[in-house]
Formats: structure tokens, sequence, C-alpha cells
């Protein structure tokens, strides 16, 4: 039993920390004016999925050990980028919006741990 608490709770606490890694990068490209196609929580097959009215896919999936933010970006083969959206990709914009970017998810979990010990 014990075992099976210390394993809720580690997946619990690794969680939080991907959530708010996730999110500040999240929030920077929001801020920046990257459009975001994709959160994601977790890898492998999503358990739950929802498409907000901005077009960001929010994804629940059932391996709970990290998770992405997929960006617009004209670098990925995969992706189509219309002329209208071109202005909204990753790789457009100046480098310190995509140092800024690339730098939040870390500052977001350090902001974490400075809010959790003080």
């Amino acid at each position: 039993m014990q075992a099976l608490i210390t394993l809720a709770s580690f997946l619990v606490t690794l969680g939080v920390l991907v959530s708010f890694h996730e999110y500040g990068h999240f929030l920077a490209a929001r801020l920046c004016g990257v459009k975001v196609l994709r959160f994601a929580l977790g890898f492998g097959k999503p358990l739950f999925t929802f498409r907000a009215s901005n077009g960001t896919e929010w994804v629940v999936a059932s391996i709970p050990l990290g998770g992405y933010v997929k960006l617009l970006d004209g670098r990925d083969g995969q992706q189509s980028i219309s002329a209208q959206d071109r202005s909204q990709s990753f790789d457009v914009k100046p480098l310190w919006q995509r140092s800024v970017i690339v730098a939040a998810g870390p500052f977001a979990n350090f902001l974490l741990a400075v809010i959790l010990f003080s």
C-alpha cells in the first residue's frame, strides 16, 4: 500500500512540475504573439482533448511523465503555414522573443519553487 501512495505522490508532484514548466512556455509564446497548436501533459494516447476557440488543442495523455507545447513553426516540414499566419510563427520572431519563450519553462519552475518555499 505504501508503494502505491509513493507512486501516486510522485506522479502528482511530477504532474505539477511539468504543468508549470509547459505553461511557462505557453504563456510566453502567447505574449510574444506565437500561435500555440498544442499544449500536452503526458505522452502517448490522449485521454482527454479540448480545442479552445483560439485553435489551441489541450491534451491530457496516458503516460504522465512529461509534456510539450507545439508552436507554429516554419522549420517543421509537417506544418503548412498560410501567408496570414506567417507572422505568428516561432521562427520569424526576433531572437530575444524566441529566447524568452525557451527560457520561460525553467523560469516558471524556479518561480514555483520560490512560491512553495516562501
